[in-house]
């Protein structure tokens, strides 16, 4: 590990947003992957011999010889902890690493409502990064938790972000059609998914309307006041792999046309503080003027999978425009959305 690198681990390393951390992390600039914690039956073994690899991409040589550790902050000595474990088991095991004095960066849903927790998407509010501070002085901690999204709220939450400071976001409805990578390994069985559309998935309509408006709200006296929009969405699982689908429809306080919406769309940039870190994306927003596009299978890597897609934007004849949204559920949803949350946390110099 080269001295500028900092350590860091990833726990629920054999599941699949685990892989994609362990993917990303390969050759990553500033972080050095020292430990991979799992369930307790996966302890002790190398992680080639535990971990059924489900990725195109190979798995990387530096994790094969790994020896997996349980997901404890005292077998490990690391400065960062991913987490791509469960919420219920984050729930328990994330404030101990923070305890601990880890920067925990999170993919589960535990603790995102927190009022002193920050609910990050760099490229939209990276100013909340600075509920850290809070965090620590009332949870007594020197570590921290800081979660990511929902995958669907990622990339619906970045097109709104751009259009919201534009013209003002007053209503949205939403439609997800979201792929199977989002339920996870095995997920959803394949006689339940295939040649049909499943109109449910427990818990995240609750969590596509409320996210968002913690994500673009603002950073007032240490507290988050939510964005006054209205939501409603309806979620579904679909039988494509990777990335996620939004339909949208959207209300502003001052009426646009397509135009100038893909223009906003088009030219939206990330504040500075996380404009140029490593993981992120180039371009934050790609529009596409295609008629029948984004598509999950042609545009789900744009920008290595960080880059959120828009297109078909068009008049909406109930509110004022629609249009569609791809990201990729995994990266900028999961993995990636978690490694580039650590990225600002260091480059705020909030990491201890």
């Amino acid at each position: 590990m080269s001295q500028s690198q900092i350590p860091v681990t990833v726990l629920g390393a054999t599941g699949s947003v685990g892989q994609r951390f362990i993917s990303l992390l390969d050759h990553h600039p500033w972080f050095k992957v020292v430990a991979l914690a799992a369930s307790d039956r996966s302890v002790g073994q190398k992680y080639s011999q535990v971990c059924r690899w489900l990725l195109n991409d190979p798995m990387p040589e530096y994790a094969r010889e790994m020896v997996v550790v349980p997901a404890s902050p005292d077998a490990m000595s690391a400065k960062i902890a991913f987490s791509a474990m469960p919420a219920d088991l984050a729930t328990d095991i994330e404030p101990q690493f923070a305890q601990a004095g880890f920067a925990v960066c999170s993919n589960a849903s535990s603790y995102r409502r927190d009022e002193d927790v920050p609910l990050l998407l760099p490229e939209v509010n990276a100013e909340h990064i600075q509920l850290v501070r809070q965090q620590r002085v009332k949870r007594g901690w020197s570590g921290c938790i800081v979660t990511n999204p929902n995958c669907t709220s990622a990339g619906l939450t970045v097109a709104l972000k751009a259009l919201d400071d534009a013209f003002g976001v007053k209503k949205v409805f939403a439609v997800s059609l979201q792929a199977l990578s989002g339920a996870g390994y095995p997920g959803v069985p394949s006689l339940d998914v295939i040649d049909n559309v499943i109109p449910n998935i427990g818990g995240e309509e609750d969590k596509v309307e409320w996210e968002p408006r913690k994500m673009l709200g603002k950073l007032m006296d240490g507290k988050i006041q939510l964005a006054e929009i209205g939501f409603s969405a309806h979620t579904n699982r679909v039988a494509v792999i990777d990335g996620h689908t939004v339909c949208v429809s959207v209300e502003f306080t001052k009426p646009t046309d397509p135009e100038a919406a893909s223009q906003a769309l088009s030219a939206y940039l990330a504040p500075t503080s996380a404009r140029d870190l490593p993981s992120a994306p180039r371009p934050s927003i790609e529009v596409r003027s295609e008629a029948d596009r984004p598509q999950p299978r042609l545009d789900r890597l744009t920008g290595k999978g960080m880059t959120t897609v828009v297109g078909r934007i068009r008049r909406d004849p109930l509110l004022h425009l629609k249009f569609v949204v791809l990201s990729h559920n995994t990266i900028r949803g999961a993995a990636g959305g978690s490694i580039y949350n650590a990225e600002l946390l260091v480059n705020e110099n909030l990491l201890r």
